[in-house]
């Protein structure tokens, strides 16, 4: 999703309709809750996060969004820094602040953040160029930047940041794409990688999360390896390919693929960003993420909750909002 719709967030509204209050009675059986803690024989414990807003005011719409779920804890805090220049992407926005303090109110928290790996990231810049920027951060030309936020992090007490970076890869738009040049595009990751490691006190998670679907380039393709990579994310929203759920979960590169992948390597799963999108009010397709959830126990999902992706913030989607409610409401 874009960096502008993403920032357009903030001007969602943060109230939905006073009927997804009332229960309604054709919503079918109840899977398993997603994100629920686990007891004995549960799994790991399931992050559960949404994006609210990229700033300041994303942090206190947890909050509220906690309240709307019945006391349910949002664990994953989740925002992203713009990619329009080198300063942003160094960290410089003041609201990494906010985040910082509501990661550190509780233990068990995680900080979510996408980190662009290139400026001007979504300019439209032709494959061409995108091949130069890939090659030229391969050389290192880029290290300094990526030292600078991982500096910032530590010093603002996040040294445990799940850092999202180049997240899509796979796609046809943002400048830090694969395709142009892969063997490359690998290379610069590592070189990012063991930039932001070289930093004392940082203990970061790198989560490698592509489109859902073949895309632009097989997200294979593009997997810098095991060393330098420690959560196999995927971004994937009700859309094409894959008109139904169960053929998001079987199509080629799609979530079946994924876990095989992250369970081949040794990695725990994510979903960064996750919503409806093409296929309007879908409840159905709700509810199967919250049970792939479930039985797959990433190490956290976080929802994009504003229109057309959301459940709580956008009011258009009354069905699937009611279903996100009924799973994963607190008791």
């Amino acid at each position: 999703m874009s960096r502008l719709g993403r920032w357009l967030a903030g001007a969602c509204a943060s109230t939905v309709a006073v009927g997804l209050l009332i229960a309604g009675s054709a919503l079918g059986g109840r899977p398993p809750r997603a994100g629920a803690g686990g007891g004995a024989g549960a799994g790991p414990e399931v992050a559960v996060g949404a994006y609210l807003h990229y700033g300041s005011p994303g942090v206190e719409r947890m909050r509220e969004l906690s309240s709307w779920l019945g006391g349910t804890e949002l664990r994953a805090g989740h925002t992203y820094l713009p990619g329009d220049t080198w300063a942003n992407i160094e960290g410089a926005p003041d609201s990494l602040r906010t985040w910082a303090r509501w990661r550190q109110e509780k233990a068990d928290r995680l900080f979510v953040l996408n980190v662009p790996m290139q400026e001007r990231n979504e300019a439209g810049v032709p494959d061409d160029r995108v091949a130069e920027l890939i090659r030229s951060g391969a050389r290192g030309a880029n290290d300094q930047h990526f030292r600078r936020l991982a500096t910032r992090l530590v010093e603002l007490g996040v040294p445990d940041t799940v850092i999202v970076l180049g997240w899509e890869m796979n796609g046809f738009n943002y400048t830090h794409r694969c395709r142009p040049d892969p063997e490359s595009w690998k290379t610069y990751w590592r070189r990012v990688v063991a930039a932001m490691r070289s930093v004392e006190g940082q203990r970061f998670r790198f989560d490698y999360a592509p489109n859902r679907g073949g895309d632009a380039i097989a997200w294979t393709s593009c997997y810098p390896g095991d060393d330098v990579v420690d959560v196999i994310g995927m971004d994937s929203y009700d859309q094409e390919p894959g008109p139904t759920f169960d053929e998001q979960v079987s199509q080629p590169y799609g979530l079946q693929q994924q876990v095989d992948f992250a369970r081949a390597h040794g990695k725990r799963i994510s979903y960064p960003e996750w919503g409806l999108f093409r296929h309007g009010d879908n409840p159905a397709y709700v509810r199967g993420m919250l049970a792939w959830f479930a039985e797959h126990r990433p190490l956290y999902h976080s929802i994009t909750d504003y229109c057309p992706h959301g459940v709580w913030q956008c009011g258009q989607n009354p069905r699937s909002a009611q279903v996100f409610r009924e799973l994963l409401s607190a008791g």
